[in-house]
């Protein structure tokens, strides 16, 4: 389901928003024209309509549409964009009618996923997304699809075109399904893993282009691709980071959130998204210079309230802090730092607030160790975190961060 290929004539796009009142579409609009560069295309002009429902035929009215048709001849535009969902019927009316391609916001995003996916469960997610959209829409694919086919062996008695496809297409979903099962459970034994040796995770979540690559870059060194586009990273990338008080958390990034994002789009990418859902803590990282980053980190909570993710310890970064002409930008929920990934400020505070938040398993202890019990500090200094150490007359005067599994070894000897 390629829309762009590869070529050096850009697809010049026309944008098309119906305003129904149940959302935002000023601002769905802005995000659509941000959506269609990443997808590789030039939006041209955008064209809106007010309308109570949209119309079940073309998805706006006949007026409108005529509008749309001069416009497209006049400006030589190759691709109409709308900011909805559309039924296989309303795209062939609307192409028939003015002889452009059609595509809605969905099928968009599906094709920025397809190009941004490398990893093979990130290629597995996007096909299964795609072929799930698809099915339902073969209809809209025009006579073509109904005719008779004749491959032997290949289909049955007067089986149709559109048949088969279906059936193919069934088929492929269900050993994409099987792919990624393995795919999941791979991740799951590597989580269990990390559980195991207590490793502490932290999940990089928030709206898509706010900066979480480039943060995630700042911090490990991770080599994440950061780009000023949405969807720059769509594939989960996890790297160790060592906290200023000594603790080592894993660092995780994850694909990123839009505003009015289909349900099967975030079920298709479930499986990544459980690494959030896994986190103990989670940066809901958003772009500060944005008017609407408050509306960006709730979109956010929402979703990850879906995910079941209620208890996890949230804190939102209000990212490219250096942008802002005023400091003030007011948050009613949680943990907040300003920051910039960018510049480096507001680092330091970010890490003191994710030590604040790192889970009760994990402890700073002082204690006094007996000379007779030394060894317990080089285990220490291999399993856990060792602050500091002093041998003094009564024995060795040490404080550690350690987790839970190695508190019942030293308890005996805890100061406070």
């Amino acid at each position: 389901m390629e829309l762009f290929e590869t070529q050096e004539k850009i697809d010049r796009a026309l944008l098309v928003s119906v305003d129904t009142g149940d959302f935002d579409a000023e601002s769905s609009l802005s995000e659509l024209f941000e959506l269609t560069e990443s997808a590789g295309a030039k939006p041209v002009a955008s064209i809106s309509q007010k309308l109570e429902r949209p119309d079940t035929a073309t998805c706006v009215g006949s007026g409108k549409l005529i509008e749309i048709k001069e416009f497209c001849e006049a400006e030589e535009i190759d691709l109409i964009i709308f900011d909805c969902e559309l039924s296989p019927t309303q795209i062939r009316n609307i192409e028939q009618e003015t002889d452009v391609r059609v595509v809605d916001r969905t099928t968009l995003i599906l094709d920025i996923f397809s190009q941004r996916a490398r990893s093979k469960e990130g290629k597995l997610q996007v096909e299964l997304a795609q072929l799930k959209y698809s099915l339902p829409r073969l209809t809209g694919k025009g006579i073509a699809l109904s005719r008779l086919g004749g491959g032997i062996g290949t289909r049955g008695p007067g089986e149709t075109k559109l048949e088969t496809d279906k059936r193919h297409i069934r088929r492929r979903m269900e050993t994409v399904k099987a792919q990624l099962k393995e795919v999941e459970n791979h991740r799951n034994e590597l989580r269990r893993r990390r559980e195991k040796n207590s490793v502490i995770t932290v999940a990089i979540v928030g709206y898509t282009n706010a900066g979480k690559s480039t943060l995630m870059n700042y911090l490990t060194e991770a080599g994440v691709l950061a780009e000023d586009k949405l969807f720059a990273t769509l594939d989960p990338t996890s790297r160790s980071l060592k906290l200023p008080q000594g603790v080592t958390v894993m660092l995780i990034d994850t694909v990123g959130f839009v505003r009015r994002l289909p349900h099967h789009l975030v079920e298709a990418f479930k499986s990544t998204l459980e690494e959030a859902a896994k986190a103990d803590i989670i940066l809901n990282v958003c772009d500060a210079s944005d008017e609407e980053a408050t509306l960006h980190l709730e979109v956010t909570r929402d979703i990850l309230k879906e995910l079941g993710c209620g208890e996890t310890p949230i804190i939102s970064v209000l990212n490219k802090c250096d942008l802002l002409e005023s400091q003030t930008i007011d948050i009613d929920f949680g943990t907040s730092v300003k920051i910039s990934a960018k510049t480096g400020e507001g680092i330091e505070n970010l890490l003191v607030a994710i030590e604040e938040n790192l889970p009760v398993r994990v402890k700073k202890v002082k204690m006094l160790v007996p000379f007779s019990k030394a060894s317990l500090i080089a285990e220490i200094r291999q399993t856990a975190t060792l602050l500091s150490e002093e041998y003094t007359a009564e024995g060795i005067l040490a404080e550690a961060i350690i987790d839970e599994k190695f508190w019942h070894k030293v308890r005996d000897y805890a100061l406070d």
